[in-house]
C-alpha cells in the first residue's frame, strides 16, 4: 500500500498536505496524532470513502483516489475495519453481529455462518459470547467482538480506528495484547490510527507522527523513538 502527496482540504482547513507513505505488508503500522491532525481523515482516504483534491493511493496497482466504485469494491473485500466506538448493531447477538458480512459477501448457509462466528471468538478469547446481546457487553468485549468481525472475512488489511478509545488502562493493556496475537496467528497488516503513543510502542513495527496535517515523521518504531524532530520530541515527552 502506498500513498502519494495526498492532499485534502474541507473549505479553508487543510486536513492533510502532502502525505506520503508506504505501509509495509504483513506489520502493524501505527498512525499517531493529537486529535484534529488529519488521522481519521487519512483512514476514510485508504478505504475511498473520501475522494483527495490530489495525491495517489495505491492498493494492489489500484489507485483509490481515481477508482471506479467497482474497483472500490473490490479492494474493500480485502479490508476489515475496527470502528472507534465499535458500531455493532445493538439488537443483534454477538455472534450475528461477527455474522453479518458473511451474510452479504459470502454463500454460506446460516449454519456455516454461525461455525465461522463462533471460530473467529475463540479467536479473539471470548468463546461464550457468541449468543449474548450486544447491550449486555462490557466496553472490552464490545471490542473483541468488533475485531471479530473485522477478521471474519479473512481480510489482507485490517484498520483501527482508535482501537482504546473509552476502555480503561487495564482493558487497553489486553486489547493490545490480542492484537499482537492476532497478527502473529494471522500475518495480516494492521494499521492501527491512535492518540496513544504507549498503545503505539506496544503494538506497532513502524510508527508515523501526523501533524496539522503533514507526515513529521515515518520510521520503524526504535528509529522513531529517538527522532530529533522537536513535534517528535515534544509528543513524546508528554505521553511517555
Amino acid at each position: 500500500m502506498r500513498i502519494e502527496e495526498l492532499r485534502k482540504s474541507f473549505g479553508d482547513l487543510v486536513v492533510l498536505d502532502g502525505v506520503s507513505l508506504d505501509i509495509l505488508q504483513g506489520k502493524t503500522t501505527a498512525i499517531l496524532g493529537p486529535s484534529g491532525c488529519g488521522k481519521s481523515v487519512l483512514l476514510k482516504h485508504i478505504v475511498g470513502l473520501l475522494r483527495p483534491d490530489s495525491g495517489h493511493v495505491w492498493i494492489d496497482g489500484i489507485d483509490m483516489a481515481i477508482a471506479t466504485p467497482e474497483e472500490k469494491l473490490q479492494v474493500r473485500k480485502r479490508f476489515g475495519m475496527l470502528f472507534q466506538h465499535g458500531a455493532l448493531f445493538e439488537d443483534l447477538t454477538a455472534g450475528e453481529n461477527i455474522a453479518f458480512p458473511l451474510r452479504y459477501h459470502t454463500r454460506l448457509t446460516a449454519a456455516q455462518r454461525r461455525a465461522r462466528a463462533q471460530e473467529v471468538l475463540e479467536l479473539v478469547e471470548m468463546p461464550e459470547l457468541h449468543d449474548r446481546p450486544t447491550s449486555a457487553l462490557s466496553g472490552g468485549q464490545r471490542k473483541r467482538v468488533a475485531l471479530a468481525r473485522a477478521i471474519v472475512l479473512e481480510p489482507q488489511v485490517v484498520l483501527f480506528d482508535e482501537p482504546n478509545s473509552g476502555l480503561d488502562p487495564m482493558t487497553s493493556t489486553t486489547i493490545d495484547d490480542l492484537i499482537l496475537r492476532m497478527k502473529e496467528r494471522l500475518g495480516i497488516t494492521f494499521v492501527v490510527i491512535t492518540h496513544d503513543i504507549v498503545q503505539a510502542v506496544r503494538i506497532s513495527d513502524w510508527v508515523g507522527m501526523l501533524w496539522q496535517g503533514r507526515l513529521v515523521a515515518y520510521a520503524p518504531l526504535p528509529v522513531f523513538l529517538h527522532s530529533e524532530h522537536p513535534i517528535v520530541r515534544r509528543f513524546l515527552s508528554r505521553t511517555l
